[in-house]
Protein backbone atom coordinates (compact mmCIF):
# COMPACT_ATOMS: atom_id res chain seq x y z
CA UNK A 1 0.00 0.00 0.00
CA UNK A 2 0.89 3.27 -0.70
CA UNK A 3 1.61 6.06 1.46
CA UNK A 4 -1.23 8.47 -0.18
CA UNK A 5 -3.43 4.98 0.15
CA UNK A 6 -2.56 4.17 3.38
CA UNK A 7 -3.41 8.01 4.45
CA UNK A 8 -6.89 7.72 2.07
CA UNK A 9 -7.51 4.74 4.09
CA UNK A 10 -7.55 6.53 7.50
CA UNK A 11 -8.38 9.66 7.18
CA UNK A 12 -12.68 9.21 7.69
CA UNK A 13 -13.04 12.14 10.27
CA UNK A 14 -13.56 10.40 14.02
CA UNK A 15 -16.35 11.46 16.05
CA UNK A 16 -14.26 12.33 19.44
CA UNK A 17 -17.00 11.84 21.76
CA UNK A 18 -16.82 8.43 20.45
CA UNK A 19 -13.56 7.68 21.21
CA UNK A 20 -13.62 9.01 24.95
CA UNK A 21 -16.98 7.00 25.61
CA UNK A 22 -14.95 3.65 24.55
CA UNK A 23 -11.82 4.85 26.32
CA UNK A 24 -13.01 5.33 29.71
CA UNK A 25 -15.35 1.96 28.82
CA UNK A 26 -12.13 0.04 28.54
CA UNK A 27 -10.27 1.96 31.32
CA UNK A 28 -6.75 3.05 29.31
CA UNK A 29 -6.63 6.02 30.42
CA UNK A 30 -7.06 7.91 26.72
CA UNK A 31 -5.50 5.41 24.14
CA UNK A 32 -7.78 3.12 22.84
CA UNK A 33 -4.90 0.37 22.25
CA UNK A 34 -1.81 0.07 23.14
CA UNK A 35 -0.05 1.22 26.04
CA UNK A 36 -1.96 2.84 28.87
CA UNK A 37 -1.15 6.52 30.12
CA UNK A 38 1.57 6.85 31.75
CA UNK A 39 1.38 8.67 35.36
CA UNK A 40 2.59 11.78 36.30
CA UNK A 41 6.05 10.69 38.12
CA UNK A 42 5.92 8.37 34.85
CA UNK A 43 6.09 11.43 32.52
CA UNK A 44 7.93 14.16 34.99
CA UNK A 45 10.70 11.38 34.78
CA UNK A 46 10.67 10.59 31.12
CA UNK A 47 11.09 14.62 30.46
CA UNK A 48 13.95 14.50 32.87
CA UNK A 49 15.81 11.69 30.93
CA UNK A 50 15.67 11.80 27.12
CA UNK A 51 17.68 8.00 27.51
CA UNK A 52 14.66 6.28 29.42
CA UNK A 53 13.76 3.66 27.45
CA UNK A 54 10.14 5.45 27.38
CA UNK A 55 11.16 7.36 24.65
CA UNK A 56 12.17 4.31 22.15
CA UNK A 57 8.83 2.50 21.30
CA UNK A 58 7.17 3.00 17.96
CA UNK A 59 4.57 5.23 17.50
CA UNK A 60 1.24 3.50 16.41
CA UNK A 61 0.91 3.89 12.33
CA UNK A 62 -2.41 6.11 12.96
CA UNK A 63 -2.92 7.81 15.80
CA UNK A 64 -5.13 11.09 17.14
CA UNK A 65 -4.02 14.21 19.54
CA UNK A 66 -6.66 16.30 20.84
CA UNK A 67 -5.11 19.73 21.57
CA UNK A 68 -7.32 21.80 23.53
CA UNK A 69 -6.25 25.83 23.80
CA UNK A 70 -7.45 29.23 24.80
CA UNK A 71 -9.11 29.60 21.54
CA UNK A 72 -10.85 25.73 22.00
CA UNK A 73 -9.78 22.71 20.91
CA UNK A 74 -9.16 20.81 17.54
CA UNK A 75 -7.72 17.37 16.25
CA UNK A 76 -4.66 15.95 14.83
CA UNK A 77 -4.22 12.64 12.64
CA UNK A 78 -0.63 11.80 12.76
CA UNK A 79 0.42 9.18 10.36
CA UNK A 80 3.54 7.25 10.84
CA UNK A 81 4.18 6.56 7.08
CA UNK A 82 4.88 10.02 5.90
CA UNK A 83 7.37 10.73 8.54
CA UNK A 84 8.28 7.84 11.33
CA UNK A 85 10.72 9.61 13.14
CA UNK A 86 9.04 12.71 13.57
CA UNK A 87 5.50 10.80 14.20
CA UNK A 88 7.50 9.01 17.30
CA UNK A 89 8.67 11.91 18.88
CA UNK A 90 6.10 13.85 18.96
CA UNK A 91 4.09 10.83 20.04
CA UNK A 92 5.98 10.65 22.85
CA UNK A 93 6.39 14.15 23.46
CA UNK A 94 2.80 14.47 23.71
CA UNK A 95 2.16 11.36 26.16
CA UNK A 96 5.38 12.28 28.25
CA UNK A 97 2.78 15.93 28.72
CA UNK A 98 5.58 18.15 27.28
CA UNK A 99 3.53 20.53 25.52
CA UNK A 100 1.18 21.17 28.30
CA UNK A 101 0.62 24.54 29.43
CA UNK A 102 2.90 26.00 27.00
CA UNK A 103 2.40 28.62 24.09
CA UNK A 104 1.67 29.23 20.51
CA UNK A 105 4.52 31.74 20.40
CA UNK A 106 5.04 32.32 16.83
CA UNK A 107 1.67 32.97 15.00
CA UNK A 108 2.58 34.50 11.52
CA UNK A 109 -0.75 35.55 9.29
CA UNK A 110 -1.31 33.42 6.09
CA UNK A 111 1.90 31.40 7.26
CA UNK A 112 2.11 28.80 9.88
CA UNK A 113 1.21 28.82 13.85
CA UNK A 114 4.31 27.00 15.65
CA UNK A 115 4.31 26.26 19.20
CA UNK A 116 7.17 23.58 21.41
CA UNK A 117 8.48 25.46 23.58
CA UNK A 118 8.52 24.07 27.15
CA UNK A 119 6.94 25.85 30.14
CA UNK A 120 10.58 26.10 32.06
CA UNK A 121 13.71 26.25 31.66
CA UNK A 122 14.79 23.42 33.12
CA UNK A 123 12.86 20.92 30.38
CA UNK A 124 13.71 23.37 27.52
CA UNK A 125 17.76 22.96 28.71
CA UNK A 126 17.12 19.37 28.01
CA UNK A 127 15.31 19.33 25.09
CA UNK A 128 16.72 22.14 23.08
CA UNK A 129 19.77 19.98 21.93
CA UNK A 130 17.95 16.79 21.78
CA UNK A 131 17.74 17.01 17.78
CA UNK A 132 16.98 13.44 16.08
CA UNK A 133 17.58 12.24 12.58
CA UNK A 134 15.50 14.54 9.41
CA UNK A 135 12.61 12.23 7.46
CA UNK A 136 11.91 12.72 3.73
CA UNK A 137 9.55 14.70 2.60
CA UNK A 138 6.75 12.43 1.20
CA UNK A 139 4.00 14.82 1.78
CA UNK A 140 3.67 18.66 0.98
CA UNK A 141 2.70 21.06 3.35
CA UNK A 142 -0.78 22.52 2.68
CA UNK A 143 -2.71 23.93 4.70
CA UNK A 144 -3.26 22.11 7.70
CA UNK A 145 -0.46 20.28 7.55
CA UNK A 146 1.74 19.99 10.56
CA UNK A 147 5.44 19.39 10.84
CA UNK A 148 8.64 19.82 12.78
CA UNK A 149 10.20 23.35 12.50
CA UNK A 150 14.51 23.52 12.04
CA UNK A 151 17.19 25.38 11.08
CA UNK A 152 18.77 22.97 8.83
CA UNK A 153 19.57 19.19 8.32
CA UNK A 154 19.66 17.18 11.64
CA UNK A 155 18.14 20.02 13.53
CA UNK A 156 14.06 18.99 14.85
CA UNK A 157 13.70 18.75 18.17
CA UNK A 158 10.70 19.85 20.06
CA UNK A 159 9.07 22.43 17.88
CA UNK A 160 6.29 22.04 15.16
CA UNK A 161 4.28 24.36 12.78
CA UNK A 162 0.44 24.05 11.28
CA UNK A 163 0.32 25.29 7.89
CA UNK A 164 -2.26 27.99 7.82
CA UNK A 165 -2.01 28.37 3.88
CA UNK A 166 -0.24 26.45 0.98
CA UNK A 167 2.94 26.25 1.98
CA UNK A 168 4.17 23.67 -0.66
CA UNK A 169 7.64 25.72 -1.06
CA UNK A 170 8.27 24.52 2.15
CA UNK A 171 8.75 20.79 0.38
CA UNK A 172 12.27 21.80 -1.24
CA UNK A 173 13.82 22.99 2.12
CA UNK A 174 12.70 19.64 3.44
CA UNK A 175 10.11 20.11 5.87
CA UNK A 176 8.39 17.10 6.30
CA UNK A 177 5.12 16.85 7.72
CA UNK A 178 3.76 14.26 10.30
CA UNK A 179 0.10 14.94 9.76
CA UNK A 180 -2.39 17.18 9.57
CA UNK A 181 -5.20 18.96 11.77
CA UNK A 182 -8.63 16.92 10.69
CA UNK A 183 -11.25 18.82 12.91
CA UNK A 184 -11.05 22.01 13.95
CA UNK A 185 -8.64 24.12 11.91
CA UNK A 186 -11.08 27.24 12.30
CA UNK A 187 -9.36 27.42 16.02
CA UNK A 188 -5.84 27.45 14.60
CA UNK A 189 -6.80 30.14 11.81
CA UNK A 190 -8.05 32.20 15.51
CA UNK A 191 -5.03 31.70 17.30
CA UNK A 192 -3.44 35.40 17.89
CA UNK A 193 -1.09 36.70 15.72
CA UNK A 194 -0.35 40.30 16.71
CA UNK A 195 3.14 39.69 17.38
CA UNK A 196 4.07 37.59 14.42
CA UNK A 197 7.99 36.61 14.07
CA UNK A 198 8.53 39.36 17.07
CA UNK A 199 7.31 36.98 19.97
CA UNK A 200 8.72 33.28 18.55
CA UNK A 201 10.57 34.05 15.57
CA UNK A 202 13.95 34.31 14.68
CA UNK A 203 15.56 31.01 15.63
CA UNK A 204 18.08 30.98 13.35
CA UNK A 205 19.30 34.02 14.95
CA UNK A 206 19.15 32.59 18.54
CA UNK A 207 16.39 35.22 19.26
CA UNK A 208 14.21 32.26 21.18
CA UNK A 209 17.31 32.42 24.00
CA UNK A 210 15.31 34.32 26.32
CA UNK A 211 11.97 32.12 25.89
CA UNK A 212 14.01 28.93 26.50
CA UNK A 213 15.87 30.80 29.33
CA UNK A 214 12.57 32.14 31.14
CA UNK A 215 9.77 30.05 30.51
CA UNK A 216 6.57 30.35 30.61
CA UNK A 217 7.35 33.38 33.34
CA UNK A 218 9.20 35.30 30.62
CA UNK A 219 7.11 34.50 27.90
CA UNK A 220 3.45 35.70 29.34
CA UNK A 221 5.42 38.81 31.02
CA UNK A 222 6.24 40.03 27.38
CA UNK A 223 3.86 38.31 25.13
CA UNK A 224 0.80 38.25 27.21
CA UNK A 225 -1.36 38.15 24.77
CA UNK A 226 -0.02 34.64 23.19
CA UNK A 227 -2.39 32.02 22.84
CA UNK A 228 -1.90 28.90 25.31
CA UNK A 229 -1.42 25.16 24.82
CA UNK A 230 -2.96 23.94 27.64
CA UNK A 231 -3.03 19.91 26.87
CA UNK A 232 -2.61 17.49 24.26
CA UNK A 233 -4.07 14.22 24.70
CA UNK A 234 -3.83 10.52 22.55
CA UNK A 235 -7.74 10.00 21.98
CA UNK A 236 -7.23 7.24 19.17
CA UNK A 237 -4.73 4.83 18.08
CA UNK A 238 -4.35 1.81 15.27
Amino acid sequence: MTDSQAYAHHTTRVNQGTFKTAALALGLGGCLRGATAPTPAERAAALRDPSSTFWSARAPSVFHARVETTRGAFTLEIVRAWAPLGADRFYHLARAGYYDDTRFTRVVPRFIAQFGLARDSATNAVWSSRAFPDDSVRQSNVRGTMAFAMTGPGTRTTQLYISLVDNRRLDAQGFAPIGRVTDGMSVVDRLYSGYGENAGGGVRRGNQGPLMRGGNAYVDRMYPLLDRLMRVTITGQR
